[in-house]
């Protein structure tokens, strides 16, 4: 009886154990994907479907500007297999030999992006390295209970009954090039001249307005009513927002334009799950997908040529709106000028 009993519970042993071991297989033979993308970039349904799907688990760390995203794989960060740089970071990505080439029969959703899409991509016009993700503008946010009357200017910055109520980015090229675009100057410009005019107008008459200069948590604090006016992408101002308070917000592109930045998905060189990135990068590119992608941030379409007819939302602005803008490219050497500019405009004392 004893004998037969030991028998039984070794089989049940036996069994336990085999379970606990295909169980631990079953899980760590699962697929992985890691993701280093911005901040408010990534809609928590898209990366559910795709995982369900494809019986993956993903990864998403996030980044708050290009210059962080950079300097940490420059540090010697790895282990993510895609990441989400703007243009003038994929174009410096590319050159110093970071990204891996992309093989285009796995991903074959790439017909849907635009012709101005690719038009604008100079840097890879035919997505040798990076697919498109986004192309947009950042623009101000405008809360219409406290603000009922204003000028669709980058020089809203100016008015003096709004201090300490604004904010703008903590973005070399997005402020500076604000205050190039509101001169009529371009965003890329290298002249000195012109370079020094957009420094006095932030420090003398923009910066002497904001609470701040803050890349991530001005969403925040415009959702809980400390900022009233903010310069920004409109992702970080609507994920922020219950969808039913949504017409408390006037989000515009300043007739003046400004920077546009156009966001591509990058397989890095040393990218451990090549095949999976590549599934996830034409997932994104179903237009069902996309436009769900865009729905979520309340974004226009601009890159994918069938995803508008699967959009439910309204977007915050019009695709047209771009025409006013203008592409950020890498400014070779020259970058030194703009952030010799930016160390007086954040930390010069009056």
């Amino acid at each position: 009886m004893k004998r037969r009993l030991f028998s039984t519970l070794m089989t049940l042993a036996f069994v336990l154990t085999a379970l606990i071991v295909f169980t631990g297989c079953s899980k760590s033979n699962k697929k992985q994907l890691y993701l280093f993308n911005w901040t408010y970039y990534t809609p928590d349904d898209v990366i559910k479907q795709f995982e369900k799907e494809f019986d993956v688990e993903v990864h998403i760390d996030n980044f708050a500007s290009n210059e962080e995203m950079f300097a940490k794989l420059k540090a010697g960060a790895s282990g993510y297999d895609i990441v989400f740089p703007s243009q003038d970071y994929a174009s410096i990505m590319i050159s110093e030999g970071m990204l891996k080439e992309l093989d285009h029969s796995k991903i074959p959703n790439l017909k849907y992006i635009t012709p101005l899409t690719l038009k604008n991509a100079t840097y890879d016009p035919e997505m040798k390295y990076a697919v498109p993700y986004y192309m947009g503008i950042a623009g101000i946010a405008v809360n219409k209970t406290k603000v009922t009357e204003y000028g669709k200017s980058w020089n809203i910055f100016g008015r003096k009954d709004l201090k300490n109520r604004m904010c703008m980015m903590d973005d070399i090229r997005e402020v500076i090039g604000d205050a190039l675009a509101y001169l009529g100057y371009s965003v890329n410009t290298t002249n000195d001249a012109e370079l020094e005019a957009a420094k006095n107008l932030v420090i003398n008459e923009w910066k002497p307005n904001l609470a701040g200069f803050d890349a991530e948590a001005f969403g925040k604090a415009f959702a809980n009513g400390d900022f009233w006016v903010v310069q920004g992408y409109e992702e970080v101002v609507f994920s922020e927002i219950p969808k039913d308070k949504w017409d408390m917000v006037d989000f515009f592109i300043p007739d003046e334009g400004g920077p546009m930045y156009l966001d591509s998905m990058c397989v890095l060189k040393d990218s451990k799950n090549y095949e999976t990135a590549l599934e996830f990068i034409n997932f994104i590119h179903k237009p069902e997908i996309y436009a769900q992608f865009l729905d979520c941030f309340n974004f226009p379409n601009s890159v994918n040529s069938e995803a508008t007819k699967y959009m439910t939302e309204k977007p915050a602005y019009e695709a047209s709106d771009m025409e006013r803008g203008e592409l950020k490219y890498d400014l070779g050497e020259d970058l030194a000028k703009y952030n010799a500019i930016w160390q007086d405009i954040r930390f010069l004392v009056d």
